[in-house]
């Protein structure tokens, strides 16, 4: 949800190119669980980023905030949610220098 990270621009993408679902922390809530399952079974969408970035005011470091993409990447799998084909991964979004990069 923070004003400093605009994930069509880093990821190359325009209006209209994805369905974006915002947070704080980029928590995976029961809200996001509810609209991934939404994007899925209506929409059609086969692929999700889960894009946390760095100094996340929503957590006390930059390795929580890491810690709390790969939660979320667990819980998402182990939602039913989504099915196991379905594509999924993490990327770390530096707001100093606007480098997105894959969760180590």
């Amino acid at each position: 949800m923070d004003a400093r990270v605009d994930p069509l621009a880093a990821l190359g993408l325009s209006l209209g190119d994805a369905n974006v679902i915002r947070n704080a922390g980029a928590m995976v809530s029961d809200d996001v669980l509810r609209s991934l399952r939404l994007s899925h079974s209506v929409l059609g969408v086969r692929r999700a980023l889960l894009i946390g970035h760095t100094d996340c005011a929503g957590h006390a470091s930059d390795a929580d905030a890491e810690s709390a993409l790969r939660d979320g990447l667990r819980r998402i799998r182990g939602s039913g949610a989504v099915p196991d084909a379905f594509g999924l991964e993490a990327l770390i979004y530096d707001v100093r220098t606007g480098a997105l990069a894959p969760l180590a």
